[in-house]
């Protein structure tokens, strides 16, 4: 997972598991095995975490990743006063959600921030009213903004900053889940909108059979 943030960069690995396919019974008529689908994201389908996120939004309600089944949901970890890395990744979803068209409506954008103790109700519903009002902010405790960061693996902290205040480092990366509520994509800072596009479009295909 790649990590970095607002004024410097820090990178993070970790491990993603890969699945084995089984070899075809010999005896029996081959079957050609269903070819996986390439993504430009990173495919973390089966993950054991980013299950579960629960904060309430800028508008004081608790939301949840089922609140948004039927749509392919963009989960991002940031703050407002980050000066690129965030609005970066928050505009550039708001061109993936234009260039999708009338399936635009079938995309949720969720901006989780990390830092709380600026970022308050207010401040979080100006943010992203200004560059796409259907994105949802959500906001917890800082204890709750450590649990919900530990359930995705992200990884944020903060850093003094010379005038006395501080900045966050943190992971730049953003988690993307199927309409059926399903983790299934890790998407690397600066990938573009045309390769997340691409993306998206597979996520709300229908399921061939």
């Amino acid at each position: 997972m790649y990590t970095f943030s607002c004024g410097r960069r820090v990178i993070l690995l970790a491990g993603l598991a890969s699945l084995g396919l089984t070899a075809c019974d010999k005896i029996k008529s081959p079957l050609v095995p269903p070819v996986a689908e390439q993504y430009n994201s990173v495919d973390i389908t089966g993950a054991d975490y980013a299950h579960k996120l629960g904060l309430l939004d800028y508008d004081g309600r608790k939301r949840q990743l089922a609140d948004f089944k039927g749509k392919v949901v963009f989960v991002f970890f940031g703050f407002t006063q980050c000066p690129d890395v965030c609005p970066t990744t928050v505009a550039e979803l708001a061109q993936v959600k234009k260039k999708l068209g009338v399936d635009g409506d079938r995309l949720q954008g969720v901006f989780v921030t990390i830092d709380p103790e600026r970022d308050s109700a207010a401040v979080l519903k100006a943010y992203l009213q200004g560059m796409d009002p259907s994105f949802v902010g959500l906001r917890g405790t800082l204890a709750e903004t450590e649990a919900t960061a530990r359930e995705f693996k992200v990884f944020y902290q903060k850093v003094p900053t010379k005038n006395g205040g501080y900045t966050m480092d943190h992971t730049a990366g953003a988690f993307v889940f199927d309409p059926d509520g399903q983790i299934r994509l890790f998407v690397r800072y600066g990938m573009g909108v045309d390769a997340l596009t691409a993306d998206i479009k597979r996520l709300l295909a229908p399921a061939k059979t």
